[in-house]
């Protein structure tokens, strides 16, 4: 499906409204992926970002000083597309603890392969060797992931009486074998179907679950 552009609204001159803020800051973060994904990281540039964009260089520096600020807001734009804590809750009602570990699994893994997602994640791959500041973006979502996850496994173990010793150790051990099967998807560019994925997350988070007495 191809990605909806922003349109610039005419104002008024004066100070730029918090509607409009937030209007140039979504065109030049939606300028900047195209780029990226375009040209790769390296080759990016941002006299280019700016002509997508149609905004004033001073706009830009004013706002992101490199691409490196800029990538990372992508980054952090698509985690918050996502509300990653809503996939842990029906309404307003917690999942149970391995209905959460799926939810998440499931809907994160979907989403990570296809579209933008996956073009980033594909541009992380194959350039962090050479831009360290790609893969320290990328371990700060995953770090994200693995908060997340330790506060829901340490609010199951109060609401089902089962302690846990060691959340933080658990949410990062689930955390890193979803992106452990992910990475070989994407090293060996396999297709996978909605089942499969499926299936692979059940069994996953059953092992993990199954030890539960001994986190």
């Amino acid at each position: 499906m191809a990605r909806t552009k922003s349109t610039r609204s005419t104002r008024s001159a004066g100070r730029p409204t918090s509607e409009d803020v937030l209007e140039i800051e979504n065109m030049l973060i939606e300028a900047a992926l195209e780029e990226f994904l375009e040209h790769g990281y390296g080759s990016a540039s941002l006299d280019r970002v700016v002509k997508r964009a149609r905004v004033s260089k001073t706009t830009l520096y004013s706002r992101y000083a490199s691409k490196e600020e800029l990538f990372r807001a992508i980054v952090y734009q698509q985690i918050n597309r996502i509300n990653p804590a809503s996939l842990l809750q029906v309404d307003s009602r917690s999942f149970s603890l391995e209905e959460g570990l799926k939810s998440y699994a499931n809907t994160m893994l979907e989403l990570n392969l296809k579209g933008e997602m996956l073009g980033v994640n594909r541009l992380i791959n194959s350039e962090s060797g050479r831009f360290p500041e790609l893969g320290t973006a990328a371990a700060e979502r995953t770090q994200l992931g693995i908060d997340r996850i330790s506060r829901f496994i340490a609010d199951c173990a109060k609401s089902d009486g089962i302690p846990c010793r060691a959340p933080d150790s658990v949410a990062r051990a689930f955390i890193l074998m979803i992106r452990g099967w992910y990475t070989h998807i994407l090293l060996t560019n396999q297709k996978v179907t909605k089942t499969q994925r499926q299936r692979w997350v059940e069994e996953a988070v059953h092992v993990l679950v199954s030890s539960r007495r001994d986190w």
